[in-house]
C-alpha cells in the first residue's frame, strides 16, 4: 500500500503521460503490467499509483523509490526497458524525480 508521508526519505517519480483519449485505458494498462511484471521485483521499489485525467488526456504515474540510485539502476535495467516501449508507441511524457517536503489532510 502507498503511503505519502514525510516521516521516510523517499524519492518519488512523477510521470505525467500525454495520450488520445481512446489510448488512456491501454496506456493505464501497460503501466500496471509493467509495475506487477518488472520494477516491483527490483530492490528499493515501494509502491506506484496510476492516476487518469477526467479529460482522457493525461495519464500520471507517481511512483516511490528507496533512492535515487535505485529508481536509475532499475529504469536502465534491460529487463525494464521492453515494457515501456508500448507506452512510447501511444503517449508522450514529462517526468522528474522529486522530495516530498509537505503534507496536509487527514
Amino acid at each position: 500500500m502507498a503511503v505519502i508521508g514525510t516521516d521516510r526519505d523517499l524519492v518519488a517519480l512523477v510521470n505525467t503521460f500525454t495520450v488520445e483519449p481512446r489510448d488512456q485505458e491501454r496506456l493505464v494498462e501497460l503501466l500496471h503490467e509493467a509495475t506487477e511484471d518488472v520494477m516491483r521485483h527490483f530492490p528499493g521499489f515501494v509502491s506506484a499509483n496510476v492516476h487518469v485525467s477526467l479529460d482522457g488526456t493525461k495519464v500520471c504515474n507517481y511512483a516511490q523509490w528507496e533512492s535515487e540510485e535505485h529508481f536509475t539502476k532499475a529504469i536502465e535495467h534491460p529487463d525494464s526497458q521492453p515494457h515501456f516501449t508500448p507506452c512510447w508507441a501511444i503517449a508522450t511524457s514529462v517526468s522528474a524525480l522529486y522530495r516530498l517536503r509537505v503534507t496536509e489532510g487527514g
